[in-house]
């Protein structure tokens, strides 16, 4: 019988708040279920470039790009196992500090111990054709209707959850078996309501 932990693939975009809440969630569920987080870039840029979005969110878009060149870049030459440090890196000051400048991301990187030369991506395309990949690999498995966070795990994918806060200790823990089990349901595909609260970060 396998001890090793399931592996959970999570694609995010440092620039979502509710996939930056979800990821912490995940986060939670590896301390009370057998199961390891890995990490992959989606990018909310290019879900929505020939979308007709409105003005403040379209710029938040163009900002959007520099990171995930980055975390992407960075992943091309260090291996994937730097993008969930990369990821909290960027996530908290983006998220917690409010901080999108390239000083920031300049900041996260040395945070994680990755060279300053990487925010040189940000202004690049030349990662654009990898970021488009690791984008689709996400997406792909569950539909363009939905966005950021993308969760696969032993054959099921599925968008979500968008929950806030992100749940702690045994309660993040029963949300995953939660999940598992309706996303696991064939023929399930959307179990939703208004949400009347926004991104909490704790």
């Amino acid at each position: 019988m396998s001890t090793e932990p399931t592996p959970v693939d999570f694609w995010f975009d440092p620039a979502c708040p509710w996939a930056w809440v979800t990821s912490r969630w995940l986060l939670e569920v590896e301390k009370v279920r057998p199961v390891r987080a890995r990490w992959h870039v989606m990018s909310l840029s290019v879900l929505n470039e020939h979308k007709d979005v409105p003005e403040g969110y379209g710029q938040l878009l163009r900002e959007a790009w520099g990171p995930v060149r980055v975390a992407i870049a960075a992943e091309q030459r260090f291996g994937n196992e730097v993008l969930g440090p990369l990821y909290t890196a960027l996530g908290t000051r983006i998220h917690l500090q409010k901080d999108r400048s390239a000083a920031a991301v300049r900041e996260a990187l040395a945070e994680v111990g990755l060279p300053e030369d990487l925010t040189g991506a940000m202004e690049s395309t030349d990662y654009d054709e990898a970021l488009r990949r690791s984008h689709h690999d996400g997406m792909d498995r569950v539909g363009e209707e939905v966005g950021t966070p993308v969760i696969s795990v032993a054959g099921v994918s599925f968008f979500g959850p968008v929950v806030s806060p992100a749940p702690k200790g045994e309660e993040a823990g029963k949300l995953w078996d939660g999940v598992l089990l309706v996303a696991g349901t064939d023929g399930f595909f959307e179990l939703k309501r208004s949400r009347t609260r926004d991104p909490i970060f704790d």
